[in-house]
């Protein structure tokens, strides 16, 4: 009975204009986009905030020739992502940050999403790195930096977060009307 409410429903919503949003790994909206970020420590102006705020010329920047150090995003509640895709100024030279992802559920304690690895920032490349692993249902994301061929801090001018996407709302009529309220299954 269940797959035949679900197959009513999903007709009525392609018949009312409205298809469902499949869910999709690595795609969708940056999780991280305006969220709060921290850090071990900033250099100046250089605060951890500036990796969510979707201007990559803008970066954070840790304490000088003080490994490791991190920032991290806290992306409000725990959701299952499987990619970070870092950023640095576009214009800066070839560098190579060795570095970690890590992820948790408290802001404290944090598991491994992507091992300690080299991952080479080159302007050919728009100075990005792309990392994905497997999925994960976390609410904080953390990247841990223990070295810097460029400087000697970590950086990271853009923190973004992808992974599966989907409506996760009850389904709703053109106007916003909820199709499922009130009724009964």
């Amino acid at each position: 009975s269940w797959r035949l409410i679900s197959g009513v429903l999903a007709a009525g919503l392609v018949y009312a204009g409205i298809a469902p949003t499949p869910a999709t790994a690595a795609g969708g909206p940056n999780l991280a986009a305006g969220r709060t970020a921290a850090a071990s420590g900033s250099n100046g102006q250089y605060t951890a905030g500036n990796v969510t705020d979707g201007n990559q010329a803008t970066y954070w920047e840790s304490p000088n020739h003080v490994f490791p150090q991190w920032v991290q995003v806290d992306l409000g509640s725990s959701v299952s992502i499987d990619q970070v895709v870092l950023k640095l100024p576009s214009g800066w030279e070839t560098r190579t940050q060795t570095l970690s992802v890590q992820g948790g559920a408290n802001g404290s304690t944090f598991g491994t999403l992507s091992a300690p690895a080299g991952r080479v920032f080159n302007p050919a490349s728009g100075n990005t790195v792309t990392i994905n692993f497997t999925a994960e249902s976390v609410r904080y994301v953390r990247v841990n930096v223990t070295a810097n061929t460029g400087w000697p801090a970590g950086q990271v001018g853009e923190f973004e977060v992808y992974g599966a996407t989907g409506d996760t709302q009850p389904p709703t009529a053109p106007g916003g009307t909820n199709l499922a309220a009130g009724k009964s299954i």
